[in-house]
């Protein structure tokens, strides 16, 4: 699963900068060897027998600009924004504070995404990757197959009005197929509707635990105890409730399973 989505930074990278290069050349031709590979001088070592004057090209240096934004990208076209919005809800639901913390909900929206995107990883890999590390296809070939797993699965999950209200946004006039719809138009409108569905989803988990607060509180100023914290019992009640339900099992399988239908 791991080599699938480090298959698939490679065919990204490969694609977009396939001609990416470190420039070394002696001092003494460096004019006809920048003139050849345009680039940056970066480094001038000079030594007993010369010099040498090593310069970075332009591509190179996007490409270390794309390797930084490219994890981030990644992430927001996957099912990660989805996984770890529902998480945060569900902790501020119990109202545990901090518990679990941070690292542990990004890591569970982590691994929930790399199994959720699995199916997508692998045909990326079968279709693209591996075509392309055996030479047998081109770095735009493997880019446009590899973008193509990752376009179904966005537009499953995308609202159509959502597609239309940003296509509308740009100035389009519409599309034959939903494969049609570019990168462009589709990330906006797969990110609005991951961020609804998350906050649906969110909704009907906070429904139980706010029922449990009102309860609670509603008791405690039946019995006069106007002055103590109501979320101060609700607490071990809703604790007591997500674990006698299997809540951790419950809401994982269930945000696996809403991909799927």
């Amino acid at each position: 699963m791991k080599a699938g989505a480090l298959a698939l930074l490679l065919v990204l990278v490969a694609g977009l900068f396939p001609t990416a290069t470190l420039a070394a050349a002696p001092h003494a031709v460096a004019a006809t060897a920048v003139a050849a590979t345009p680039g940056i001088p970066a480094i001038a070592v000079q030594g007993p027998g010369g010099g040498q004057t090593y310069t970075v090209t332009i591509q190179l240096l996007v490409l270390m600009t794309a390797i930084t934004l490219l994890p981030a990208a990644l992430l927001v076209m996957t099912a990660f924004p989805r996984i770890v919005i529902v998480l945060a809800i569900l902790r501020q639901a119990i109202g545990a504070g901090q518990a679990p913390p941070n690292q542990v909900l990004i890591g569970l929206a982590l691994f929930l995404t790399m199994f959720v995107m699995s199916p997508v990883i692998d045909r990326i890999r079968s279709e693209a990757a591996t075509p392309y590390m055996a030479g047998s296809i081109d770095a735009m070939t493997a880019l446009d197959r590899g973008v193509g797993p990752l376009k179904t699965f966005m537009l499953a999950q995308t609202r159509e009005s959502d597609i239309a209200n940003f296509n509308r946004i740009s100035g389009g006039k519409g599309y034959a197929s939903p494969k049609d719809v570019p990168l462009a138009v589709l990330a906006p409108a797969f990110m609005t509707s991951e961020l609804k569905t998350a906050f649906q989803i969110g909704f009907l988990l906070f429904i139980p635990f706010v029922i449990i607060d009102l309860v609670v509180a509603s008791v405690l100023m039946s019995m006069g105890m106007m002055m103590l914290s109501p979320t101060l019992i609700s607490l071990p009640f809703k604790l007591m409730l997500f674990v006698l339900v299997d809540g951790w099992a419950l809401v994982m399988g269930s945000l696996a399973a809403s991909f799927y239908h």
